[in-house]
């Protein structure tokens, strides 16, 4: 831009325009446009010029006439531009004394950023919770799409039931009976956006009904806190025992809903004996609560056949939800959430005030995904490879750090490794793999903080591989050995 003047009132004004200068070289590639969006070109270069503080508030435009002959134009959409800027904000004008540019914008130039939560910048990364989204079946999932697209009728393209089409509800019934026992109603399955938006919609309708505590595994996700609260939630902690929940403090908590992981529990990787989901249920029953069941791998059991759902032994206090993110990817957000029936009108309702239903097309997608049989084909591939992973990483744990003890059951897509304490204490031991570039969870990160004791000795983590390939598991373990021999050396 030419280097301004000011004029008799202290107004910065730009040079009258001769021959386009640089000033309103901004302008040309708007004047340069097809005669019909001319106008609205120009009137969108010079609101832009404005709001990046090209030309400044207080600058002064040249006449409606000489800009329209610089940039070939004609004087009547310059003049149209003006009025209309000046009629939104942009501009100022007074008779005689031409236009000017306003000083009510305050907009900073726009910039996307991204908050996707990302894998960490470490040599070796097991921090659980994500699976391997390279696995992720595009070619059989552009065919589905490609069908999808010829095939769906024009009006499922309209507002959709918020429970999901009936179609996608039909093949999740039928997939969740025959997969994961659950008695499965396809009246009573929503289509939701994973699980966290399941937990949301339960604590909405659960606040309604007059609950303001829920309570939750301890260790557990440490999600859990957020979600309810989103509700206007508590969350009651309540702790563990070899066989799942300890009922006893649960009976003593007062609250009348519980969130489990029943089939592996999170993280400690235990499955919920006969006895305790019987002690569960009967609890629930009793105090005429809910059982809410997150079944968030349910799939991966690699030493027998997964332990049907707890829902399908009390389908009327249990809320079952899971999702496709350990599965296919957590990108899709989509999931499912089968209600009992004293719930299910409540949450429908809440489903439709949130957001009117979940996308139609990709709900189709999936429908068709299920039902040619590719969902079980998936699953099949990502059992093979997470079972080949965990071995790699409890072979890895075995030779480099003698009397490493690997608890729970082989399932899942992480392990607890409890180290001997001469690896300890755990601090340090987590200090000096950090440093040397390996990120760990140790079990304490998902302990809640309202039930924190002494830390145990020895070292305790939550090891996360199924992202990782064997290759990468054994090398990241042994950097892990390496870098806590090299400093006890």
């Amino acid at each position: 831009m030419t280097p301004s003047e000011t004029n008799p009132a202290g107004r910065t004004q730009l040079p009258e325009p001769h021959g386009a200068t640089p000033a309103w070289e901004l302008l040309l590639p708007a004047a340069s446009a097809p005669a019909r969006a001319r106008g609205r070109s120009l009137q969108a270069a010079l609101r832009e010029a404005v709001r990046s503080g090209r030309l400044a508030p207080g600058t002064r435009l040249p006449s409606s006439r000489d800009l329209a002959a610089d940039l070939g134009v004609s004087r009547g959409l310059i003049t149209e531009a003006y009025e209309q800027l000046t009629a939104e904000g942009y501009l100022r004008s007074g008779r005689g004394a031409g236009t000017w540019v306003g000083g009510a914008v305050r907009a900073a130039r726009p910039r996307a950023r991204d908050l996707a939560p990302r894998s960490t910048d470490a040599r070796a990364d097991f921090v659980p919770g994500t699976p391997d989204v390279s696995l992720f079946p595009r070619a059989a999932w552009a065919a589905a799409q490609r069908g999808v697209l010829a095939e769906l009728p024009h009006h499922e393209l309209g507002y959709p039931d918020p429970r999901g089409l009936p179609r996608l509800r039909t093949a999740l019934a039928e997939l969740l009976a025959r997969r994961r026992g659950v008695v499965a109603d396809p009246e009573r399955i929503v289509v939701v956006s994973g699980v966290s938006q399941a937990t949301t919609v339960l604590g909405f309708v659960l606040h309604a009904r007059g609950m303001r505590a829920v309570g939750v595994e301890n260790p557990g996700s440490p999600q859990h806190d957020a979600l309810y609260a989103a509700a206007g939630v508590s969350t009651v902690p309540l702790p563990m025992d070899d066989e799942g929940l300890a009922v006893g403090p649960l009976r003593e908590s007062g609250v009348r809903s519980v969130v489990t992981t029943p089939a592996h529990q999170f993280p400690t990787g235990i499955a919920y004996s006969a006895r305790r989901r019987t002690e569960l249920l009967d609890w629930a029953r009793s105090v005429d609560g809910f059982v809410l069941e997150d079944d968030y791998d349910g799939d991966f059991r690699y030493d027998r056949a997964p332990v049907g759902a707890l829902q399908g032994l009390d389908p009327e206090r249990v809320a079952y939800a899971g999702s496709v993110s350990k599965s296919l990817a957590p990108g899709l957000r989509l999931g499912w959430l089968l209600v009992p029936e004293a719930l299910a009108e409540e949450v429908v309702e809440r489903k439709r005030t949130m957001d009117l239903g979940h996308p139609t097309l990709d709900q189709a997608l999936f429908a068709r995904f299920l039902e040619r049989g590719d969902y079980d084909r998936q699953l099949r591939r990502c059992q093979r490879a997470y079972r080949e992973r965990r071995d790699a990483l409890v072979a890895a744990l075995e030779e480099h750090f003698p009397g490493a003890e690997v608890t729970g059951i082989a399932a899942g897509l992480h392990v607890i490794a409890a180290l001997p304490e001469r690896y300890g204490p755990q601090e340090r031991f987590l200090t000096r793999v950090s440093a040397a570039g390996v990120a760990v969870r140790p079990l304490t990160d998902y302990t809640h903080a309202r039930a924190r004791g002494r830390e145990q000795p020895g070292v305790r983590l939550v090891l996360g591989y199924a992202h990782l390939s064997p290759t990468r598991i054994r090398a990241g373990v042994r950097l892990m050995a390496e870098a806590v021999a090299a400093r006890r050396a």
